[in-house]
């Protein structure tokens, strides 16, 4: 006979006492942005006027129904802010985070450590899916090709794989003397650029895996593209330009058909850790050892965390928004039209004042921009989501400040958190 509440064939089962031991029932945190995305649709359709007017919510749980995902939302950038802490992922193989990319569609998460290993993490309950080892030296760079078609990662031996959506590894080349420190695909998806350890950066032909031109430096001796490491090269989103950061303190600007570089910009007094085109191409945002972020072309100063900048992202909807970590374990979010202090920050679980605790070695949004990952030393992947409704934008740490704060009004829209 079939045990109560348990399909017919199966007994009851039965713990070391005697008595019925049911399965435990536990709820997973989710954050799914399908109804938020069928709202926004729907609203478009029916009252497309809403678009252009003003965006709130009220300050109580019931305003839950009325969220809109970021691009529903193009009035307030600052409600894309994620603060607010979702789930920390640890790996059973325990090593540094280096580096992480979303899946095009955004339904998981790649993250690559110190190991050489890929995990795969669920992008709605940040649950584990899968590990592969990948390299067999540190992996330190990832990139996706613009097309969404594959995948190149860089390791400590300088070299640089191919794979494919479903993680087959194609093509394998070595184009450096040192660990590859990122990689970045051209808009066309023909070439793709890589920074390394060994002072340089090279264009690289996708399809023959060759390398094309070394972009050498004014100055320098002969294969060398910087006096010191390359922290980071990144692609223009849409012109045939480069941009390299570098450990001697420069960031330079490249034409992969000119013979020497574009330009050469002194805008930190230490190391260029990162430097980032915005998503129009408009500026260059770099991050340096100084604990400075710049903006190029706006004489902007980002000033806010204590340690050197590691990690930049541009908000994939919200132009002038865009998150930064730091080797103290901080993140914060910052907008364009204010560098005198950040829009807000993120904290660790529980009363931790960081959001890691460690360095930070990247953060990663979302392709639709309701959630933020970041990747640290500390072995942690975590991954942040918007405020709900009534919370503030600076992010409470524990659930009792969050009550005590619940009556402000904040007019953040954000997805649905399922606790």
């Amino acid at each position: 006979m079939a045990a109560p509440g348990f399909p017919p064939g199966f007994g009851a089962p039965v713990s070391g006492t005697g008595k019925i031991a049911y399965p435990k029932h536990f709820c997973r945190k989710t954050v799914d942005y399908s109804a938020c995305t069928v709202r926004m649709l729907k609203e478009r359709t029916l009252c497309p006027e809403r678009e252009a007017s003003p965006y709130t919510l009220d300050a109580s749980p019931d305003a839950a129904v009325e969220m809109l995902p970021p691009n529903g939302t193009l009035s307030n950038a600052a409600a894309s802010a994620c603060t607010r802490f979702v789930h920390s992922a640890l790996n059973k193989d325990r090593s540094s985070v280096n580096a992480g990319c979303w899946m095009p569609d955004g339904r998981r998460l790649i993250t690559a450590s110190y190991n050489g290993m890929f995990t795969l993490w669920s992008g709605f309950s940040f649950n584990f899916e899968a590990t592969q080892q990948a390299h067999d030296e540190p992996l330190f760079s990832l990139c996706w090709s613009r097309g969404g078609e594959w995948l190149l990662s860089g390791d400590g031996a300088g070299t640089v794989k191919y794979w494919q959506t479903t993680l087959n590894n194609v093509k394998e080349v070595s184009p450096h003397a040192g660990a590859v420190r990122a990689i970045s695909f051209c808009p066309t998806d023909t070439y793709f650029a890589t920074g390394s350890d060994d002072g340089t950066v090279k264009v690289l032909d996708f399809e023959r895996g060759t390398t094309v031109r070394l972009m050498p430096g004014a100055g320098l001796e002969a294969g060398k593209s910087h006096r010191w490491d390359v922290k980071h090269v990144e692609w223009h989103p849409d012109k045939a330009m480069l941009a390299s950061a570098s450990k001697d303190g420069s960031s330079k600007l490249w034409d992969p058909r000119a013979p020497r570089e574009a330009a050469t910009l002194h805008q930190h007094k230490g190391p260029v850790t990162q430097v980032r085109w915005h998503p129009a191409g408009r500026y260059l945002l770099s991050g340096s050892k100084d604990q400075l972020t710049r903006l190029s072309d706006e004489a902007a100063a980002f000033k806010g965390h204590k340690r050197e900048v590691s990690a930049l992202s541009w908000h994939p909807v919200h132009a002038e928004l865009f998150a930064s970590g730091c080797h103290g374990g901080a993140v914060h979010f910052w907008s364009t039209t204010r560098p005198e202090e950040p829009l807000s920050s993120c904290h660790g679980h529980g009363h931790a004042s960081n959001a890691h605790d460690s360095a930070v070695w990247g953060v990663e949004w979302h392709p639709l921009g309701h959630l933020l990952a970041s990747f640290s030393q500390d072995m942690h992947t975590k991954f942040w989501s918007r405020a709900r409704p009534g919370e503030p934008r600076t992010a409470p740490r524990d659930e009792e400040e969050a009550t005590e704060r619940c009556g402000l009004r904040d007019s953040n829209s954000p997805l649905l958190l399922l606790r």
